[in-house]
């Protein structure tokens, strides 16, 4: 009897997929699973639903402290793609690991997804599940399915999908981020309306003040109230999200090279980026925070595609375990405008001194100003020779430093 678990939300994509993967695939029992990382109880209401409806086997995991801590992490990486903060990409690797141990719980023969082939989800999905030795099965895609070819096919089988009508917005939401694409917004051109937004009010006049406190890279506490990662998350999402903080609207460049209109809604990943960044901006070197840029950004791109396993990401936490290790102290916010601005940051570990950086202050731990001619007259010497050569040999190229113009 061959088994296959599905990666399962009681949509249109998922629920047809039931059916097709035994009539179309040869499996004779279909285990549905969702996996809880923060989605709205009404997702999880209509999973239900439809899994009875269909007689389907269901299982519903809890992934969410698990999810929240891997947004914590990309916190210490300070993760965006693009300009916005990771939440779908973050949250497809733990999804895909859940839905894995319980296939290999339930001794499936097979594990199956509902993702198109044009999105990025395929790919985050199946880059957990080719590491095992079930059959990865994705019926939309390698069916070339179109919504109103599923539509049809729902009407036909009768099956429990309220005509293929999943809402005017394709919106996916977990603790960390909530999308909205599709309909209108396909059009770059259009200017969407603010009922799209659900977790972010519209940004008025009334600003606020917070204190947020890190430990080793981490944020812990709020106004000196410690919070676990997932109360954490939930906390600044409702409290930034009241001043429209996280809001974004971009063009964004997907792995397969289709580019589209998405909207994010993200006021706790905002505010707590911007405040790890001017954390770090105080207790870590240039040198350090140069290179630093370099490897989140690395970071954030494995992240993006789901690879957060890679051995390369491996080697990046190490850098960035080390670098954390002095990112502790507290951060001011202010929310203003629909923006969570740092107004003030404190730290046992800056790499800042307040007497030596003062315009009233004649020296730096022996150090006098006059000290400083020998610097200058080196500055940019290397460029100076360089120019002079070029002047030499082509007097023409001198002028300008060397441009053509």
């Amino acid at each position: 009897m061959k088994k296959v678990a599905l990666a399962f939300s009681g949509g249109l994509d998922t629920t047809v997929c039931v059916p097709i993967l035994e009539e179309e695939y040869g499996y004779d029992e279909v285990v549905g699973v969702t996996v809880d990382v923060g989605q709205p109880e009404e997702e999880f209401e209509e999973a239900y639903e439809t899994a009875e409806a269909l007689g389907l086997e269901h299982y519903v995991v809890d992934a969410k402290q698990e999810f929240a801590q891997l947004c914590l992490d990309s916190v210490c990486a300070n993760a965006d793609y693009q300009g916005y903060p990771l939440g779908t990409a973050l949250a497809r690797p733990v999804i895909a690991k859940a839905i894995l141990e319980l296939a290999e719980e339930q001794d499936c023969d097979g594990i199956a997804h509902g993702c198109t082939g044009k999105g990025n989800d395929q790919l985050r999905f199946e880059a957990v599940w080719r590491a095992s030795d079930l059959e990865v099965i994705a019926p939309v895609r390698e069916m070339g399915m179109t919504r109103e070819w599923e539509i049809e096919y729902a009407a036909e089988k009768d099956l429990p999908v309220q005509g293929g009508n999943e809402g005017v917005w394709s919106i996916d939401t977990n603790l960390w981020s909530r999308s909205i694409e599709g309909g209108n917004l396909e059009d770059p051109g259009y200017v969407p309306p603010e009922d799209i937004y659900e977790w972010t009010d519209q940004p008025s006049d009334e600003t606020e003040l917070i204190e947020i406190a890190f430990e080793d890279g981490y944020p812990v506490a709020v106004d000196d109230e410690e919070f676990e990662p997932l109360e954490l998350i939930s906390f600044l999402n409702e409290k930034a999200g009241k001043h429209g903080v996280g809001r974004t609207d971009m063009m964004e460049d997907r792995m397969l090279g289709l580019k589209v209109r998405e909207n994010y809604e993200h006021p706790a990943a905002t505010t707590l980026l911007n405040a790890h960044e001017a954390l770090e901006g105080l207790v870590l070197t240039k040198e350090e925070r140069d290179f630093k840029a370099t490897v989140d950004n690395e970071w954030s791109q494995k992240a993006y595609e789901g690879l957060i396993d890679a051995p390369l990401v491996g080697a990046l936490n190490a850098f960035l375990e080390k670098t954390q290790e002095r990112v502790t102290g507290t951060v001011t916010i202010k929310f203003e405008g629909g923006q969570a601005r740092p107004v003030g940051r404190e730290s046992e570990y800056a790499a800042y001194s307040e007497s030596a950086a003062s315009f009233n202050t004649e020296t730096v731990d022996g150090i006098e100003q006059a000290d400083a001619t020998g610097v200058a007259k080196y500055h940019g010497f290397q460029a100076r020779l360089a120019n002079q050569s070029a002047k030499k040999r082509k007097p023409e190229l001198a002028a300008d430093g060397g441009s053509d113009e």
